[in-house]
């Protein structure tokens, strides 16, 4: 498991998760990409962080393997603490964040990308929650900053996803690009935005944050209290064991 920190430009962090082969955290690479994202913030030479990930997609979301190995729900609330812990370090970072996006984007993806204030998207990009699949919720809280409520609402009950290109059409995906352009179209929209002072930029972003008409801890955490819920009465097992048979380990 590698979340790697790199400075490319003045102002410029880059924070990239390398996690093969899908991408799919355990509970202590949430962690650690909490702590990247917020030391990325606190640093006073960083003006914008760019979250990106190595592979085929950007992230698969939480590894369902390691929470079946678990007998008890230890993995389960560190898993639940961890992805809360990263999607509030993203949303709370003290400078912009930007996130660049390729193939998949599911479960804890869209948490993080949700709480981003910028996505960057190559052209095969593809966003959704297959919670309901994966016997899990939460994240509803940020797919419905991606897109309008209701389209929300029939991505989360179906487990279907959105195109990057659905998402640029909707506001909430900057800008679509090819694959291979997807690292410099971010690191180009991060330069902008490092280009501006830096005290004012984390004014402006707790300003921006200061005005959200959503409290973006406070419901996801609140999601989080079904998941459990479905976890201890059994359904939650029966759901991953039945998707675990099919091999496929993310959520």
């Amino acid at each position: 498991m590698s979340v790697s920190t790199s400075v490319p430009d003045e102002g410029v962090t880059v924070v990239t998760v390398d996690h093969p082969p899908v991408n799919a955290l355990p509970v202590r690479g949430w962690f650690a990409l909490a702590d990247a994202v917020r030391a990325a913030g606190r640093d006073p030479a960083t003006r914008c962080v760019v979250l990106a990930a190595e592979g085929r997609g950007f992230s698969a979301g939480v590894d369902l393997k390691e929470l079946q190995r678990d007998s008890g729900h230890a993995a389960l609330i560190g898993a639940n603490r961890g992805c809360s812990a990263a999607f509030s370090a993203v949303y709370a970072c003290e400078v912009p964040v930007v996130a660049a996006v390729q193939g998949f984007c599911l479960g804890g993806g869209i948490g993080l990308v949700g709480n981003a204030d910028a996505i960057v998207a190559s052209e095969d990009a593809t966003f959704g929650l297959p919670e309901l699949d994966r016997g899990a919720l939460g994240a509803a809280t940020h797919l419905a900053r991606l897109v309008p409520q209701h389209l929300m609402r029939a991505l989360y009950y179906t487990a279907r996803t959105a195109t990057a290109a659905e998402l640029h059409a909707h506001g909430s995906v900057w800008r679509v690009v090819g694959r291979a352009g997807l690292r410099e179209a971010a690191l180009g929209l991060a330069r902008e935005i490092a280009r501006k002072d830096g005290t004012l930029l984390r004014f402006a972003k707790a300003a921006i944050n200061g005005i959200d008409p959503v409290d973006v801890h406070r419901s996801y955490r609140f999601e989080q209290g079904f998941t459990f819920e479905a976890n201890l009465s059994g359904l939650a097992d029966r759901i991953r064991d039945d998707f675990g048979t099919r091999g496929e380990g993310g959520a």
